[in-house]
């Protein structure tokens, strides 16, 4: 993904979206206002998760992703707008094929394993 700019130009441009799609309006209504600690957060875990230090887990500890976001309703709506920002963002950002390849259905078993309603 280009290292660590790569993957802060790619959680950038993916929270970047979540703020103006339309499709993503649902995702983006289970966010605080302000975006930049998701970002972070984002970039971190990344990073670990991409193989480069484990940012997330120094700072937060485990991920728990699914426990940690019990609090926010996400329904089928809300994954498929976060799957629409990430996928638009790594098509914009990441030119490697192979590599989503590899990532892109992780990514989407894990969108899908955060819902826990509807």
């Amino acid at each position: 993904m280009g290292g660590e700019p790569g993957i802060r130009r790619f959680t950038q441009r993916f929270y970047a979206l979540m703020e103006t799609l339309p499709e993503a309006a649902a995702c983006r209504a289970v966010h605080p206002p302000n975006l930049a600690n998701a970002e972070q957060r984002l970039f971190e875990y990344l990073s670990g998760w991409l193989g480069g230090p484990s940012l997330y887990i120094a700072r937060h500890g485990r991920p728990m992703l699914r426990r940690r976001h019990l609090h926010a309703p996400i329904g089928a709506e809300e994954v498929r707008g976060w799957l629409t920002c990430f996928h638009r963002a790594w098509e914009e950002q990441i030119m490697d094929t192979e590599l989503g390849n590899e990532v892109l259905p992780q990514i989407e078993k894990l969108a899908h394993h955060m819902q826990n309603c509807g």
